[in-house]
């Protein structure tokens, strides 16, 4: 068993949990919208990955956008192929709390979609957020294309200027091509939607950030 300080800790590949190649069976259908949760999906709508802290608040906060045609949690970033919740709140798949958010580029940016990453969570706390603690809550960007590697890190760069004059710490995000990702059970997609009263432990710095123009497209 490991304690609550290993749990901060990333694991190796050798000491992660094997995992299995089947995936899960999942309904796909977005429980508010409706619309499909699994690809493939229309070459206009683009993705976006995002790891702000449990998973089940932070898809919320983009299903709610406007432009926003689906979103989905899951897991990503770690070792432990179609890991199990069980399995990632062991701390050994190295596995991130995630949300997918397919979007309409048209309709919302990518740098709209960072304004509510930054502003939505404490992205300073590395590999915890609030009272959740562990590898699984750590902040972090993941990148479809060049450009959104470009727009994450200068979002990062600004934001910390911002938190700076705020008086607070260091940015932990890691900002990362999009690895591997794994669905989350079935009951864990728009969670907060199926159980309107359940917890939620985002809690953002209370600091605006108000993104820079951006350059090219953001698909």
């Amino acid at each position: 068993m490991r304690n609550r300080l290993d749990k901060m800790q990333m694991p190796t590949e050798q000491q992660a949990l094997p995992g299995r190649s089947q995936p899960l069976t999942l309904i796909n259908q977005h429980f508010v919208n409706g619309n499909p949760i699994q690809p493939p999906f229309a070459d206009t709508l683009a993705c976006a990955m995002f790891g702000l802290g449990c998973f089940w608040g932070a898809e919320r906060r983009f299903w709610q956008l406007e432009g926003v045609y689906s979103t989905f949690v899951g897991y990503a970033g770690g070792y432990t192929p179609n890991a199990t919740y069980e399995e990632v709140c062991t701390g050994l798949t190295g596995h991130n709390e995630v949300v997918q958010v397919v979007y309409d580029p048209a309709l919302i940016t990518y740098r709209q979609l960072l304004k509510t990453f930054w502003e939505a969570h404490d992205p300073t706390q590395g590999m915890r957020q609030g009272n959740d603690i562990g590898t699984q809550y750590r902040s972090g960007i993941y990148t479809f294309s060049e450009q959104q590697q470009a727009e994450a890190e200068q979002s990062r760069d600004e934001f910390q200027r911002a938190l700076s004059g705020a008086g607070l710490g260091g940015i932990s995000t890691e900002i990362l091509p999009a690895p591997a990702f794994y669905y989350a059970e079935e009951y864990h997609q728009q969670y907060l939607a199926k159980n309107p009263n359940g917890y939620c432990g985002l809690g953002g710095t209370g600091v605006c950030y108000a993104p820079a123009p951006a350059t090219g497209s953001s698909a």
